[in-house]
């Protein structure tokens, strides 16, 4: 079977739409209605019953769901095994969402790199819901979010429960003025916890989306916000960041989200060097490449 129908009825399913579908894959709706018609007659059943509200899947199309997504997986797979460079034995790809990658990557890079040697390694950093299709279509092996939306084909699994702790430069562990705090976009429950602990620093003059970008903000100008335990634990020992006193702690989980019928030694590998990355079994990290990490996070 052509592996276009499949991912176009991936894209149907996910989006409920043919013209989202269309928008996704760059076609027109002609043709994903042609290659909707032609996966039809292939199969012998209806997939989708279409309707004002978009197209929802027939019973036929729920069982053939699971399958459209282990084509399109294994074809990825395939492709980039045939790329492997030379002297390994297969290629390990893991996304990360930008806000979580320091230092996890780093830890994790270190973890791995003596237990799989034979493994070409490769890291990427970027957006959610890119990362979440990207593990989909089976062009990464596992992708580290923030709350991730359930998919077709695809298993999730929790890493770390993660804490948002409320920082400060200044001594004294005060509660900013509103002009002092820097509002970091840790996601919509976020945002409506923080109104209702804060409501006087709502409207903060300086924001980021990146929790890196805010907190090189915070170091180099002073002021206060909301950052990962992780990515504060060393300013907090040396002094050079303070907990806001009474402040509430909230929660920013981490999951490990991969295909659900991948069963292979390296992705076992993987998951095994990122629950010992953040249960802090990796290596301890050169001061060298510390320094090299912070910068390019901010």
């Amino acid at each position: 079977m052509d592996i276009g129908l499949a991912r176009t009825f991936l894209a149907i399913a996910v989006g409920g739409s043919f013209l989202r579908a269309s928008e996704q894959l760059h076609v027109t709706q002609t043709a994903v209605s042609a290659r909707i018609k032609a996966l039809e007659s292939l199969l012998g059943r209806p997939l989708f019953v279409r309707n004002k509200a978009g197209a929802s899947l027939t019973p036929a199309g729920e069982q053939f769901l699971p399958h459209a997504a282990a084509l399109v997986q294994v074809w990825e797979r395939a492709r980039l095994q045939v790329a492997v460079p030379r002297g390994r034995s297969a290629l390990l790809a893991v996304g990360c969402e930008a806000s979580l990658w320091d230092p996890l990557m780093l830890h994790w890079l270190l973890w791995m790199r003596p237990r799989a040697a034979r493994l070409a390694l490769r890291t990427e950093v970027g957006l959610p819901a890119e990362l979440l299709a990207r593990v989909g279509n089976g062009t990464l092996d596992v992708a580290v979010l923030y709350a991730p939306q359930q998919r077709p084909g695809l298993r999730i699994e929790l890493l770390l429960d993660e804490k948002l702790v409320f920082v400060t430069t200044a001594h004294g562990g005060r509660v900013p003025a509103p002009e002092r705090y820097v509002h970091v976009d840790w996601g919509p429950e976020f945002a409506a916890q923080f109104a209702l602990a804060y409501p006087a620093l709502a409207g903060a003059p300086v924001s980021a989306s990146l929790g890196p970008l805010g907190l090189g903000y915070v170091l180099a100008a002073g002021g206060a916000g909301y950052f990962r335990m992780a990515a504060v634990r060393e300013q907090l020992a040396a002094g050079k960041l303070h907990r806001v006193k009474a402040a509430p702690e909230f929660s920013y989980p981490a999951y490990a989200v991969y295909p659900a019928q991948a069963d292979t030694a390296a992705l076992a590998t993987a998951l095994q060097g990122l629950h010992a990355t953040v249960a802090g079994a990796a290596p301890s990290v050169p001061s060298a490449a510390r320094r090299a990490g912070r910068m390019a996070s901010v």
